[in-house]
Parts: C-alpha cells; sequence; structure tokens
C-alpha cells in the first residue's frame, strides 16, 4: 500500500452550531436536507483547518465531490439545539477517501446522526478521478485540526 493509501482514521475534528429555526421542517424538527448541508459543511471546515481549504484543490486542478452518502436518521433536533459535529477520515484510497461524521445534541449527549460518505477526488476540468496526492492525504494526519471559532468562543475541547 503507498503511504498516502491509508486505512487509520484520521484524528477527529469538531464544530458546533445551533440548529436555526430556517431549518425546520413540515414536522416541527430539523429538515433532513441540513444534515446534509452540515455533512459538507463540516468536511469544508477540517478541509480548511488542515491547510487545505477549496482555492488550495482549485491550485491542484482537481477537488473533492460526494460520490455517496449513507446516513442514520437516529434521532430528531429543533430549533434551538446545541449540536456538535464530529468528523474524521476514516481512509484514503487511490482517488476516493471515506468520511465519518456524527451529530451529538450537546444537552444530552444523543447522537442524532451517525454517516458515511464516500468522496472522490476529481480533476475539475474533466471531472475525471485522480489519485489523491500525499500531500493532500497526509494533511489530514500531520496538521492539527483547530477548533472551529465556535468551540473556541465557548472554551470547549
Amino acid at each position: 500500500m503507498h503511504k498516502h493509501q491509508r486505512s487509520d482514521p484520521s484524528p477527529e475534528f469538531r464544530q458546533r452550531l445551533v440548529a436555526p429555526e430556517a431549518d425546520v421542517d413540515e414536522l416541527g424538527h430539523i429538515s433532513n436536507v441540513a444534515y446534509v448541508r452540515w455533512l459538507q459543511d463540516v468536511a469544508t471546515a477540517h478541509s480548511d483547518a488542515v491547510g487545505f481549504p477549496t482555492a488550495r484543490y482549485q491550485g491542484l486542478g482537481s477537488i473533492f465531490v460526494v460520490r455517496r452518502h449513507e446516513i442514520d436518521y437516529l434521532r430528531a433536533a429543533f430549533a434551538g439545539d446545541d449540536l456538535e459535529l464530529t468528523t474524521h477520515v476514516a481512509w484514503f484510497r487511490g482517488a476516493t477517501s471515506e468520511r465519518r461524521t456524527r451529530i451529538v445534541r450537546c444537552r444530552d449527549g444523543l447522537e442524532l446522526v451517525r454517516a458515511a460518505t464516500l468522496w472522490a477526488f476529481v480533476a475539475i476540468d474533466s471531472g475525471r478521478p485522480r489519485r489523491i496526492p500525499p500531500a493532500v492525504s497526509e494533511a489530514f494526519y500531520t496538521t492539527p485540526a483547530r477548533p472551529s471559532p465556535d468551540l473556541e468562543r465557548d472554551g470547549s475541547r
């Protein structure tokens, strides 16, 4: 196995958010669509934190895109709930990686969502898969993921 093809999980990255009223659906709880957006947002924040914001991927001519989300909706969240999203990269292989994410309600510690997302690394100009460069995969293991501003503000972690 090449060094950049890792099967060990990266360190976790955590981000907090308060579920907004705008994400409430017709059933009175947070919409499933909001969870999908949050999965992508926390993945982007993690990548930013390890030194790979979108502009850096664009400089490489490649970027990660979602191939598949597998989401277990375990419990509902409601507007105003303080949530913690915890994510890590489970592995990198070739042009693919898998990211695992959990969403937990802070007041009672209950897990609301558990997700696995397959990401493909693709060329921006053609959409064709490209092998993930070692500099990209290793950044998630060698660069400490700093907490989000929300975590720094409330003193958690």
